[in-house]
């Protein structure tokens, strides 16, 4: 594995990930990435992350199909913190079946919901 330029100790083992498409430039969700987390994203060039709720890699749109094929890694000038320029397969990034995770807008004192979700999540993330 070649040398990691992140610095994990820094953040407490942890870094924020901002998850951009690559053609649009539009932010889809934000995320966080351990050191294993970089290096499998590394090494298969898809969007793996660490889920703070579970405690676990995140390899995203394993359940759901809506992988995230990685075309360009940005790292910031304090090596603390990641941009991941996506191609983002099967149209949403959301879990909610949002193509982001941004489709709120804070709009005279209430969040609005603007689009529809591209995918039901009851359906996809049948437990």
């Amino acid at each position: 594995m070649s040398a990691c330029p992140l610095d994990f100790e820094k953040t407490g083992g942890l870094i924020p990930v901002i998850v951009q498409d690559f053609s649009t430039g539009e932010i889809l969700m934000q995320a966080y990435i351990n050191r294993e987390a970089w290096d499998e994203s590394v090494k298969t060039e898809r969007g793996v992350y660490f889920s703070r709720s579970r405690q676990k890699l995140w390899r995203k749109g394993e359940s759901s199909g809506n992988v995230q094929l990685l075309k360009e890694i940005r790292v910031d000038c304090d090596n603390d913190s990641v941009i991941f320029k996506i191609d983002q397969v099967g149209g949403a990034a959301c879990h909610t079946g949002h193509r982001s995770c941004y489709y709120r807008v804070w709009e005279e004192g209430e969040l609005k919901v603007q689009g529809e979700p591209l995918f039901n999540p009851d359906e996809v993330y049948k437990k």
